[in-house]
C-alpha cells in the first residue's frame, strides 16, 4: 500500500516541477518569437572575407 502512495507523491512531484518549468519558460520568453526562426533559416547572409 505504501508504494502507491509513494507512486502518486512521485507522480504529483514530476507534474508539479513540469508546470514550474512550463511557467518559467513563458515568463522568460522563449514563446515570445514563434515564427522569427523559419524566416531566418531563409536568409542568405554570406560572410564577407
Amino acid at each position: 500500500m505504501w508504494s502507491v502512495f509513494l507512486l502518486i507523491i512521485i507522480g504529483l512531484g514530476t507534474g508539479i516541477a513540469a508546470w514550474l518549468f512550463f511557467i518559467w519558460s513563458v515568463k522568460s520568453g522563449q514563446y515570445d518569437d514563434i515564427e522569427g526562426p523559419k524566416y531566418r533559416m531563409f536568409d542568405d547572409k554570406d560572410e564577407e572575407k
